[in-house]
């Protein structure tokens, strides 16, 4: 059987919700697996609670950040206000973002991207990050609807699905998407029928269709 090993980044000011929805999905489904999944929760700077952008939550990573040990590595958006002075110190998504972008998990997610055997995923402003740091040009890509245009001035290609399969890079839109996004991962890595097991436990039905880099074009 299928091992993966999947690792959430944490880093200051993450949304807690972009990381917990999909990794209680992916323990669900290891659950169903009979243990199939090895999930953790990373950081660039090493094991060690991390606080979340939502007042009062905090995680913590037990282990540094390493692309060479995992098989997926997944990275959250930011939570906080949309709007502020960020030179009166405001931490804003944008500013959170851009932090990231900016930090020693810059390129250790550089290395992830190129390595073929690392799938990077991510949810609502995770991408973001990414693209900030100069990762997603020319690659097709989701996130939350007020950062699309920001993510196409990086040279990204946005497309406005629930989740985006690039390959080895998939991306998912706003903050709830989370949850379809850990399922299309269940089915892509380990068939339908585990997926539909874990949405039957969580009685939720993914949303909208998963758009893949693949098929026919569209010419009209």
């Amino acid at each position: 059987m299928t091992r993966l090993n999947a690792h959430f980044v944490l880093f200051d000011g993450f949304d807690s919700l972009d990381v917990i929805a999909p990794y209680e999905v992916l323990c669900a489904g290891s659950d169903f697996l009979g243990g199939g999944i090895d999930i953790r929760l990373v950081a660039a700077e090493g094991p060690g609670p991390v606080a979340s952008g939502t007042p009062g939550i905090a995680l913590t990573a037990t282990a540094a950040l390493d692309p060479s040990a995992a098989d997926l590595i997944v990275v959250p958006g930011a939570a906080g206000p949309v709007d502020g002075d960020p030179d009166a110190g405001e931490a804003t998504i944008p500013v959170l973002l851009s932090r990231f972008a900016s930090s020693e998990a810059a390129p250790l997610m550089r290395q992830a991207m190129e390595n073929p055997k690392v799938t990077v995923a991510t949810v609502c402003g995770g991408s973001l990050a990414l693209a900030m740091a100069g990762l997603l040009e020319g690659r097709h890509a989701n996130t939350h609807a007020l950062g699309v245009e920001m993510l196409a001035a990086t040279g990204a290609i946005p497309v406005r699905a629930r989740v985006v399969d690039d390959g080895d890079l998939i991306t998912a839109g706003s903050v709830t998407s989370g949850l379809d996004l850990g399922l299309y991962l269940l089915e892509r890595e380990f068939g339908p029928r585990i997926a539909h097991a874990v949405e039957d436990l969580f009685e939720y039905e993914r949303r909208g269709t998963a758009w893949k880099h693949d098929g026919a074009a569209v010419t009209a």
